[in-house]
């Protein structure tokens, strides 16, 4: 059974239409880059798989049910935008999550705080927006969720920090589980991809595996998308 399914789905906000009849499926063990240009509807597609957002039509299925309070149990989301209370601690934060989620794996956070030289016990208006982003993703993969929605996770550290970060995303991940990564870098993430979406204007106009591209086209993910979406 896929882990994530779209049916004809679409979502519109007033006049404009940010999915337009999108149909796709992820199985498990897979991580998949979802790739488009700003504006093509990727973070819509994350908000109406975690939930936050309504389908206009069609229909969305996590784990073969529309999403609700089983989905809530099964999917880890880190949003695009900063959400952490500026007086709470990565401690405080931990302690949280860990009464929330019943798969919060409290060990695995503090070994890569520690990694990361992260102080449990510093304010979250204390830190950098890059540490602020760090404890974000520290915490989202620190679930053994089910399927991962990651919008944008290496968008605003430097290259060395977003090395680690997907290093950590691939050996922190369940294998029976799905990753989902909204990026539009793309050459950074490409190395742990096993297949992409590439989405425009809101429609679906590749689903493939890496090795296909590279063997059907001759060139990399990142030329290809180049080539797509050449302006």
């Amino acid at each position: 059974m896929p882990i994530l399914e779209c049916r004809e789905l679409s979502k519109r906000f007033g006049r404009t239409t940010a999915l337009d009849r999108v149909s796709l499926s992820i199985e498990p063990g897979r991580v998949i880059g979802l790739l488009g240009p700003n504006g093509s509807g990727k973070t819509t597609l994350i908000k109406l798989a975690n939930g936050l957002l309504t389908p206009s039509e069609g229909e969305i299925l996590i784990d073969g049910e529309a999403p609700g309070p089983h989905s809530k149990a099964i999917v880890s989301y880190l949003s695009d935008k900063e959400y952490l209370p500026e007086w709470m601690t990565p401690k405080q934060l931990m302690d949280f999550f860990q009464d929330f989620y019943a798969d919060f794996d409290r060990a695995r956070a503090e070994e890569m705080l520690a990694r990361l030289g992260l102080d449990p016990a510093q304010k979250v208006k204390q830190m950098s927006k890059g540490t602020r982003e760090k404890v974000q993703l520290i915490l989202v993969m620190s679930r053994r969720a089910k399927l991962y929605l990651l919008d944008e996770p290496i968008g605003g550290v430097d290259p060395a920090t977003r090395d680690y970060i997907l290093d950590t995303i691939i050996r922190n991940y369940n294998p029976e589980a799905a990753v989902v990564i909204s990026t539009h870098l793309i050459a950074d993430v490409e190395p742990v991809l096993d297949e992409v979406l590439f989405i425009q204007n809101g429609q679906i106009l590749l689903q493939s595996s890496v090795d296909s591209i590279r063997e059907e086209k001759g060139m990399s993910v990142d030329q290809y998308f180049r080539e797509v979406f050449r302006c």
